[in-house]
């Protein structure tokens, strides 16, 4: 079950310090001068903050002031008494460790980051902020440091399996980054059993103890069991998973009736061709594309978003749970949404045959997809269609030959699709292929001005009636998406540059919300080039245009091979994180410099508050408060991270359970990394990633080579390296981890 053996007590327990040993007494030191670097304090005033009052104390203390004075870590800056000597060897920074119990602090002062031996952390974890001394940066070598002060933990709940002794049991933490196991006193079981899967907060962690102290706050199920393995995902990252009765009973109270009073307030669209095209399993429709031809020939097209902040008032207990979580998470099995059902698949929703009050950009566009006139504003509208990507796509896939060109055939008059049958001839159908073309030179339009083309295909699982996967497939956009996502990205930025520039141009005071990607740092994309230079792939970094363009041949010179999926995934990683801020500083990515999220508000937060700004500034209003808004962003961006996260758990537990019948199978996969302890392999029929152990290949005793990315067999000289596909089977599966084992074998 656990990774570990029952313990005995912690090590505070069961070893005791030398006697009137002050343990770790420099660094204790080095704290009090670093929290009073300002000041010259002498040894009296350094035992009173460490709370030292015997005289052996104290004698340790000018002895161990000596010793610091000696090494010039301190300076006597008038006689006994000391500063701190900095010479930027401290430094702040956010830990990022690994499961071994090291780590490295990552600084924004610093180019490279500081590694932390084990012995080095005391007692900081995974993502805690806290101030680093440097003690070694000898050429060639890692930059070594000892870690001071915790400043900030990042989280003190955590989910594990509680392993019992008689009075006291630990807790098995299932986040592999946390690298020690957590004590609990019987005290503090809270009813909880051995084996058990449970949520313990951290409470104490006491000096000379290896392992901290906790409670177990919530008791979440047996291991293995699927609704439990869900349930802790969420609860691993703060996400809720049900709404609060009050929330709930607020949602039902709001008035959902659609008034000739509120009608007038609005832009009518109701006799104006509105569908949606959306996932055939969509429940929530968030946006609805209208379309009409102008007297002039143009096309008038409506992005219709729902109109979220309507019906989610400020200062109201749905706002504050729409904040609170600030997104929609996405698991393999289920939606945990933002808004309540009544909300986000009633009475927000674009369903089709039904009145909807909205937020929306309409655009005049021309034959050559230039705007040539906008609005934006609140809407009501009347959808007319419901569209699945699959229906949308057969209908242009039947009108649209292999190189995008129209062609001059009579198209099918009917189609039929799901046990409907669709016109394609009629109105609706020729708004389709009509926004598929524009849609096409739209992006064709932003690939020239140096976006990046991250197509890749998403895993999904086929689940039965008990939400087990009995199939994995890969989802991948098609042209109806891409129509989709044009007019979204259309909306986004141009509510963006509305709001955020001047008509001459240059940017406008006006506090609002952002979706800004910086440029990729320069030794990230050093990395890639190392590595795809490996497969016979080069990429141009001399400036950003041909960056962008040597990344998209890059991945379009990848598709279809085996080493696809580990590239896309290396220069994904060599990219920035995209973030919301009041702070425009564009995006790198689509190759925009203004962009917002508007498109979005039943499953995201930000746009909601984009709505709200919006109509503040076409109210004529004043610039919003910047410090209230950039706190939002923050927090935003935070609970986005943590939802990713999440689902990305979500598909490992699903692979795993996945694979767990196929023990007998083998598979051809692809080498996705090296590292000293083991292959990663990723199969490449359906997306599952595991680990071979480097003493689990028979053949030859085998050690890692950093430089070629590559394992190599001492006797043999066998080689194992980046994007070699290899054969496996499965050896162990781990659902608790989410972590495959595999076998390397003969080709079969």
């Amino acid at each position: 079950m656990s990774r570990r053996k029952k313990k005995k007590f912690p090590q505070n327990f069961s070893k005791k310090a030398k006697k009137n040993e002050i343990k770790h007494l420099a660094k204790k030191i080095a704290k009090v001068l670093s929290q009073n670097a300002k000041q010259s304090l002498n040894y009296k005033q350094i035992a009173s903050q460490l709370e030292i009052t015997d005289a052996d104390g104290r004698n340790q203390i000018t002895k161990k002031l000596a010793e610091l004075l000696l090494d010039k870590q301190i300076k006597e800056t008038e006689r006994g008494k000391f500063q701190i000597v900095s010479e930027n060897k401290y430094h702040i920074g956010t830990v990022d460790a690994t499961s071994r119990g090291n780590a490295y602090v990552i600084c924004d002062d610093l180019e490279h980051d500081i590694y932390i031996p084990s012995r080095n952390m005391n007692h900081a974890l995974h993502h805690d902020t806290v101030k680093v001394y440097i003690y070694n940066r000898r050429a060639n070598k890692k930059t070594e440091g000892d870690i001071v002060e915790i400043i900030e933990r990042a989280k003190t709940e955590f989910v594990g399996v509680l392993q019992m002794n008689k009075n006291f049991g630990f807790v098995v933490p299932d986040d592999h980054k946390m690298y020690t196991d957590i004590f609990v006193a019987k005290k503090n079981i809270n009813g909880a059993q051995d084996g058990d899967k449970v949520l313990v907060t951290m409470t104490d962690w006491p000096e000379n103890s290896k392992n901290p102290f906790g409670k177990i706050t919530s008791v979440l199920g047996k291991p293995g069991d699927h609704d439990t393995e869900m349930h802790s995902i969420l609860v691993e990252y703060n996400l809720p998973y049900q709404f609060p009765k009050e929330v709930e009973k607020d949602a039902e109270k709001l008035p959902i009736e659609i008034t000739e009073k509120e009608i007038a307030k609005r832009r009518d669209f109701r006799d104006i061709l509105t569908f949606t095209i959306d996932p055939k399993t969509a429940k929530d429709f968030d946006d609805a594309l209208s379309f009409r031809i102008l007297e002039n020939g143009n096309y008038e097209i409506g992005i219709h978003i729902a109109d979220v902040s309507h019906y989610v008032q400020e200062d109201t207990i749905l706002e504050d749970e729409a904040y609170h979580r600030a997104t929609s998470v996405y698991l393999v099995d289920r939606v945990v949404p933002m808004l309540p059902e009544v909300l986000s698949n009633n009475v927000c929703s674009l369903r089709p045959n039904e009145e909807k009050l909205t937020f929306s950009a309409v655009f005049e566009i021309d034959e050559k997809a230039h705007i040539i006139n906008q609005w934006f504003g609140r809407t009501v509208i009347y959808s007319d269609a419901r569209f699945a990507y699959e229906e949308a796509q057969v209908i242009i896939e039947n009108n649209v030959n292999k190189d995008n060109s129209q062609l001059n055939l009579e198209i099918p008059a009917e189609i039929s699709l799901t046990g409907k049958t669709y016109n394609t001839t009629s109105e609706l159908g020729q708004a389709i292929l009509k926004m598929d073309t524009l849609a096409k030179i739209l992006r064709k339009r932003r690939m020239q001005d140096g976006a990046l083309s991250f197509d890749r295909s998403e895993v999904r699982f086929e689940l039965d009636k008990d939400a087990n996967p009995i199939g994995v497939y890969t989802k991948v956009s098609k042209d109806a998406n891409k129509l989709i996502e044009e007019f979204m990205l259309l909306a986004n930025r141009k509510v963006a540059e509305f709001i955020g520039k001047n008509k001459n141009g240059t940017p406008t005071k006006k506090t609002f919300i952002y979706r800004i990607h910086d440029a990729p740092d320069a030794s990230k994309l050093e990395d890639l080039q190392r590595i795809v230079r490996k497969f016979g792939y080069d990429i141009n970094t001399e400036n950003r245009k041909q960056t962008t363009q040597s990344i998209n041949q890059l991945l379009n010179d990848v598709k279809g091979k085996a080493e696809q999926n580990m590239v896309e995934t290396l220069s994904i990683r060599s990219m920035s994180k995209a973030v919301y801020t009041t702070e425009n500083i564009g995006h790198y990515g689509l190759a925009f410099d203004y962009y917002s999220h508007f498109t979005s508000p039943i499953r995201r937060y930000p746009d909601v508050m984009t709505h709200r700004l919006l109509q503040h500034y076409l109210n004529g209003g004043k610039s919003a408060n910047k410090e209230l808004y950039e706190e939002k962003c923050k927090h935003s961006s935070e609970r986005e991270y943590m939802a990713t996260k999440a689902e990305r758990d979500s598909i490992k537990y699903m692979q795993v359970k996945y694979m767990q019948d196929h023990n007998n199978d083998v598979f051809k996969g692809v080498i996705t990394g090296v590292t000293d302890w083991g292959i990663y392999v990723e199969i490449i029929e359906n997306k599952c990633e595991g680990m071979v152990r480097i003493g689990d290949i028979q053949d030859d005793l085998y050690t890692f080579d950093e430089k070629k990315f590559a394992v190599i067999g001492q006797a043999t000289g066998n080689t194992y390296t980046l994007g070699d596909e290899v054969h496996i089977k499965v050896k162990k599966t781990d659902l608790e981890r989410k972590h495959l084992d595999f076998w390397m074998v003969d080709e079969e």
